[in-house]
């Protein structure tokens, strides 16, 4: 049997093992604002929040299309769950890219087996406009001070460690944070828009004080390098979610529309709900496309890497907010209702258009490419 069968067969257990363990609880959780610990540390000690670190490491080495795929199913069932997930795969991929060879052999084993983490870049007067950020570490004898705040750190609250983009003098560096750290303040983010049990937090870093060691690859490296590192693993993740909630808002609309009557006949049968539906499912499949070959050329390492991911997120998450609105549309009162699984998409899915780069950065990064092609 050829390794990539056996991979496949793995991600379709662990896809069926996930759907178990979410059930009917999804909704429940959205009300609540938090995950089950226990949900959170069985995924982790799975491998399943963190899939790309490499066997090596004791993780499972999947591609980032078949990460891809698992992704979507799970935010088919959760995007707060699913956020988790593209928070300890970002931390991970940092570590992968910048951390120096003992590094990597510390930390990538520890996330691939059940410690969790999450990536703080957003500040108070930093968002799109990371080169703003203004927390900083510097050295003081054998020891870093840390000290900034941040906002909107997705999956703090789950955290063991916190992935912190801070400023060391002109350049930038990436440091490791324990949450229970001395020093380090968490205040939950209230009532969210989406994703309300992503564990959304804000942080107060109060010259944390930490070894030489918790610097990844030694910092001083330029700050574009750290934020573009790991939002490439952010945004293809979020893409990889946005067609799971369109998934989940095919799946609702097609079964209200076929089973629902009005004037006599089954909605679907109305030309305009019928056209909600072929634009749900295009919309679906438009979104699959743009994040097989976003992966695609994430596992070829392609040179237009960069474009094809900025792509699948753009596409992805406006894709998921009008087809979530259109689900919405269709299922009516039914599904106009919190905890109903198109009410809960149409607010994460407006979400996914302004996280990892809001809708219009994008904009701008591919009006550039497209500029650069002349």
């Amino acid at each position: 049997m050829a390794p990539v069968v056996l991979v496949r067969e793995a991600v379709a257990a662990a896809a069926a093992a996930v759907t178990e363990l979410v059930g009917d609880q999804a909704a429940d959780w959205d009300r609540a604002g938090r995950l089950p610990e226990d949900v959170v540390r069985k995924l982790g000690a799975a491998g399943q929040l963190t899939a790309q670190i490499p066997s090596a490491y004791g993780g499972p080495g999947w591609s980032s299309a078949d990460s891809g795929e698992f992704t979507a199913h799970v935010g088919s069932l959760c995007s707060s769950l699913r956020s988790v997930m593209t928070s300890g795969g970002m931390a991970a991929w940092t570590v992968e890219r910048l951390g120096d060879p003992a590094q990597a052999a510390d930390l990538l084993p520890r996330l691939a087996s059940g410690d969790t983490a999450a990536v703080a870049f957003s500040e108070p007067r930093a968002g799109s406009d990371l080169s703003a950020i203004e927390t900083t570490v510097t050295v003081d004898g054998d020891t870093l001070v840390l000290t900034g705040r941040k906002k909107w750190v997705t999956a703090a609250e789950y955290a063991d460690l916190l992935l912190v983009v801070a400023r060391m003098g002109e350049e930038g560096a990436v440091v490791v944070v324990p949450r229970t750290a001395p020093g380090v303040r968490l205040r939950r983010v209230a009532d969210p828009l989406g994703c309300r049990a992503a564990g959304h937090a804000d942080l107060r870093l109060d010259e944390v004080r930490l070894p030489l060691s918790s610097l990844l690859g030694g910092g001083r490296q330029p700050l574009s390098l750290l934020v573009t590192t790991a939002l490439a693993y952010g945004r293809i993740s979020v893409a990889w979610g946005c067609v799971g909630i369109l998934r989940a808002c095919v799946a609702a609309a097609v079964e209200h529309a076929g089973s629902r009557h009005q004037f006599g006949r089954p909605l679907a049968q109305h030309q305009l709900v019928a056209r909600h539906l072929a634009d749900l499912w295009t919309a679906e499949q438009i979104a699959t496309r743009a994040c097989e070959y976003a992966s695609r050329r994430w596992d070829e390492n392609a040179a237009d890497l960069g474009t094809a991911i900025v792509l699948a997120k753009y596409v992805s998450a406006g894709h998921a907010a009008r087809g979530a609105a259109a689900a919405v549309q269709v299922l009516a009162s039914a599904g106009a209702r919190d905890g109903h699984v198109v009410a809960r998409a149409y607010r994460d899915a407006k979400l996914m258009e302004i996280i990892e780069g809001s809708n219009e950065v994008c904009q701008l990064i591919l009006a550039d490419h497209a500029l650069s092609r002349r």
